[in-house]
């Protein structure tokens, strides 16, 4: 299917499929969004959702990755293609699901590393369009990293758009990032590492996640740990880098894998960390948080972050399927901004020299 791409660069109502693979490696989010713009504002409206969750072996080899050579690594990014493509087709003929203008992928990051200019995201854009053939929209994150941008947070665009009348948003997935106005301009920052710990450690005892906290909930802070996270995140704090694989294994996995602590009591320290660090990040006045991404759902670090920052900060969980789903419903937005050639990474939030219009159409 091709679509004539001028036609739809002025147009006012969308219908898009965006995905998203995030760092939790808790499986591939797919949704259908009906897009309606309106008075220059974007309103959406959710018509299917679904994540479907990975194989032990996809796991394993979205994990591993970036232990392969240059051609092994390309073979996976068109495999990785192709399996989006397919689970792309199920999702649509599963919700018989009629005129999807395209695709927006994000794909899965397996390397980001901004200082060298370099981000990879895994699933390959002309692989999915040749199993769908649906447009795709995707590697969002390349051009503002090749400008000397951080590549993320990108999902800001998409709170300034669709969430604006929260002070504050705040995705808990396996980093924790957040965004707010500042002098009338959107800025963000990734926080620290929320699911990525909290799953590195459930996985320690033969669980795919710590459902509502309940393990984390029986452990005690450890004193020396808590100071040695906190050692590390204040460096960070001070330049606010973007936070990847590379500086979990490198910083933070070192301090999760002590043994001599009782793996309750590293998920409780874990627990206790992340509500600092965001603690840290927010002034604490009359604050309305929308709060989202899958450790919205663990009820125990809910009420621990609701507890460092007092009761003048409201945190707020949406709808499920907004909690869920908000980065694949902003990586839809994210295309259909590409494709009315606007700003759809902002300078602001990555650091760049200017903003970008950024993605690589493919079937269009």
């Amino acid at each position: 299917m091709r679509i004539n791409a001028k036609r739809y660069s002025a147009a006012s109502r969308y219908k898009v499929i965006g995905l998203m693979s995030g760092t939790s490696l808790d499986g591939l989010d797919m949704v259908c969004c009906e897009f309606l713009l309106k008075n220059k504002e974007w309103k959406f409206r959710i018509e299917a959702s679904e994540t479907l969750r990975y194989s032990s072996k996809w796991y394993t080899r979205l994990a591993e990755a970036h232990l392969l050579s240059g051609e092994a690594l390309q073979l996976l990014d068109n495999d990785f293609g192709f399996f989006i493509g397919h689970a792309c087709n199920k999702f649509i003929k599963k919700n018989t699901i009629k005129g999807v203008q395209f695709i927006a992928s994000h794909g899965h990051t397996v390397f980001h590393q901004p200082k060298k200019r370099l981000t990879f995201q895994l699933g390959n854009g002309n692989a999915i369009h040749q199993k769908t053939g649906i447009p795709i929209v995707n590697d969002f994150r390349s051009l503002d990293v090749l400008k000397g941008g951080e590549g993320a947070p990108l999902v800001p665009i998409g709170d300034h758009l669709l969430f604006a009348e929260f002070d504050v948003c705040l995705n808990l997935g396996g980093i924790a990032n957040l965004s707010r106005v500042e002098k009338e301009k959107r800025k963000a920052f990734d926080v620290c590492f929320a699911n990525m710990g909290l799953n590195y450690l459930a996985k320690k005892l033969d669980m795919v996640y710590d459902k509502d906290g309940k393990e984390a909930s029986k452990g005690k802070v450890n004193e020396n740990m808590i100071v040695d996270l906190c050692k590390q995140y204040a460096q960070w704090r001070a330049v606010r880098p973007s936070l990847g694989r590379e500086g979990f294994e490198k910083s933070i996995q070192p301090i999760l894998n002590n043994e001599a602590i009782s793996l309750q009591d590293r998920l409780r320290t874990v627990v206790e960390s992340i509500a600092m660090e965001i603690s840290n990040s927010l002034p604490k006045s009359n604050i309305r948080m929308l709060v989202t991404g899958g450790g919205a759902l663990n009820s125990f670090l809910i009420q621990c972050i609701q507890e460092k920052l007092g009761s003048k900060v409201k945190v707020i969980v949406p709808d499920t399927s907004v909690v869920n789903y908000k980065e694949a419903i902003v990586f839809a937005l994210l295309g259909i901004l590409r494709l009315r050639n606007e700003v759809n990474v902002l300078k602001s939030v990555t650091g760049a020299p200017t903003g970008s219009t950024a993605g690589v159409m493919i079937g269009f």
